[in-house]
């Protein structure tokens, strides 16, 4: 049986997929990391509403989306660990047209809102609330890939659908917030000046 741990991290190093060995600090890892960490407050928002019966309605409209989400940011991880552009076109990776479903799933939602008159704070229900921890793990993902690109101006480690389809995922929580208070007749929660 193989074991878990490989003690080859010890030293504060690991490879990429591509092999290459790069510190545990360096932006890289830090970038799908934080994927990773949002993949995991999913993981635990879609086990949620799969054990609450008055999430049933969120459930059976954002669950099929979630678990897409889930794999979509595990692709996204996996170009974000490979700085070989030969090994990259062999991974798997998101298309234009995973920004497009969450573009269309964002708008049916909004449909069911009503306006938005002031600014709003994380509340409301439980999932509305845990949907904005995923809003701003999902924000603080997106400022960290930004910042790997900066930092790699000389390759293409970053794609631009990366950046794009980050920033309308937090906009899908955003508005996936929202609903899921809608849904259990709660307000949001207005910000008072």
């Amino acid at each position: 049986m193989a074991k878990v741990y490989t003690k080859k991290g010890d030293q504060g190093e690991t490879c990429l997929v591509d092999g290459e060995k790069v510190s545990k600090s360096h932006t890289r890892l830090e970038s799908y990391g934080t994927l990773d960490e949002l993949n995991s407050h999913i993981g635990v928002l879609r086990s949620h509403w799969t054990q609450h019966n008055e999430s049933a309605t969120f459930l059976k409209i954002l669950d099929p989306l979630f678990f897409q989400i889930q794999n979509d940011l595990f692709n996204l991880g996996s170009q974000l660990a490979n700085n070989n552009e030969a090994l990259k076109a062999q991974l798997p990776n998101i298309t234009p047209k995973d920004v497009v479903k969450l573009e269309a799933k964002i708008d049916e939602l909004t449909e069911h809102l009503t306006p938005l008159q002031n600014f709003i704070l994380p509340g409301g229900s439980f999932l509305s609330s845990y949907l904005h921890v995923a809003r701003t793990v999902c924000r603080r993902a997106e400022r960290i890939i930004i910042r790997l690109k900066e930092e790699s101006k000389e390759d293409s480690s970053v794609e631009p659908l990366c950046i794009q389809y980050v920033n309308r995922l937090s906009d899908l929580f955003f508005v996936a917030a929202r609903y899921a208070n809608s849904i259990e007749s709660i307000a949001d929660v207005e910000w008072k000046k």
